[in-house]
């Protein structure tokens, strides 16, 4: 390249910020990079104040505490309860928002894990139905005891948030890493795809694969994010099975989700995880909008059809397309 091109290469700016439980990376190219990045940690800022489960200010807090009256919410809010509420549906209640209670009895919001007695569990399960969350306007309400919590939903939210204000101020090209949901407004300055690379479950230092990606986003669940190995020598996982409230263990230990919506992504990574690998390819064969990865337990990789110029594979996996029927 030469000294006269180089020179035309746009700013980069880069901010970083820890909300929502976790560390996020955010880089954008262009004149109007570094004001924009400021405005977009104010929104991340604000997204968490809203959907926090332990303020007591957020809209989240609100709707736990209700009583089983009707509170009113943000329009953030309510996004996501109704794209919640939606996949729950779509999943056949794979993905249900109301958990909280059964999520706290294994303690994965606390700082001590632990396997939950099964009494408690079965008092806990009777609060989780999704299908009980009603919206009307800016309401929602909630049966007396049933909480809510958008750990599922929020972070690909925000990396939708964060994009519309990157493109709204005249940046159009930005990486943006909310704690491992990677989410690519536009390609690289130079024209080239960004590289985004998943994490091998077994051993997560390691990457199965990297990916080329253009406005795209690119979200994992697996169970090796956040587990505990209890007093009976097993491993359990924070993904939680709405059908008996315990890890969900359906064959899948990695699901990795591409989509446009950074929401829809991050809601069916968890979902799809739930539901296992038949089913997640289902899943997949039956909607449009999206592609996706799956890694089993047994160290098998399945990617599907549209990634195929996209995906580069580490030697050590041996990978099988799905294809639609």
């Amino acid at each position: 390249m030469s000294a006269e091109s180089s020179s035309e290469e746009p700013e980069l700016c880069v901010r970083d910020v820890f909300a929502m439980d976790t560390f996020m990376h955010l880089k954008a190219y262009g004149e109007h990079a570094d004001t924009t990045l400021g405005k977009a940690i104010e929104r991340i800022l604000l997204l968490e104040d809203k959907l926090s489960v332990k303020s007591e200010q957020s809209d989240t807090w609100a709707i736990n505490h209700s009583d089983g009256k009707a509170v009113s919410v943000s329009k953030d809010t309510m996004t996501l309860l109704r794209k919640g509420i939606e996949i729950g549906e779509k999943t056949n209640g794979a993905l249900d928002i109301t958990l909280y209670p059964v999520i706290t009895a294994w303690g994965f919001t606390m700082d001590k894990q632990q396997i939950p007695d099964t009494q408690l569990l079965a008092d806990r399960m009777s609060l989780v139905d999704y299908t009980g969350v009603l919206t009307d306007g800016d309401l929602v309400s909630v049966p007396d005891g049933m909480q809510v919590d958008f750990g599922a939903l929020a972070k690909g939210y925000t990396s939708d948030c964060v994009i519309e204000i990157l493109k709204k101020n005249d940046v159009n090209s930005a990486l943006v890493n909310l704690g491992g949901n990677v989410h690519a407004l536009g390609s690289k300055p130079d024209g080239s795809f960004w590289k985004v690379g998943v994490q091998n479950p077994f051993f997560p230092s390691e990457q199965i694969c990297t990916l080329d990606i253009s406005d795209m986003a690119v979200i994992t669940s697996g169970n090796y994010e956040r587990y505990f190995t209890g007093s009976d020598g097993k491993k359990y996982w924070h993904i939680i099975d709405p059908k008996d409230g315990y890890p969900a263990d359906n064959g899948l230990v990695s699901v990795t989700i591409i989509g446009k919506s950074g929401l829809v992504s991050d809601a069916l990574s968890t979902a799809l995880f739930v539901l296992g690998t038949e089913e997640a390819i289902r899943y997949w064969q039956e909607e449009e909008g999206f592609e996706m990865i799956l890694v089993t337990d047994d160290a098998k990789l399945y990617y599907t059809e549209g990634l195929t110029e996209f995906i580069q594979i580490s030697k050590a996996w041996n990978a099988n397309v799905i294809f639609r029927e």
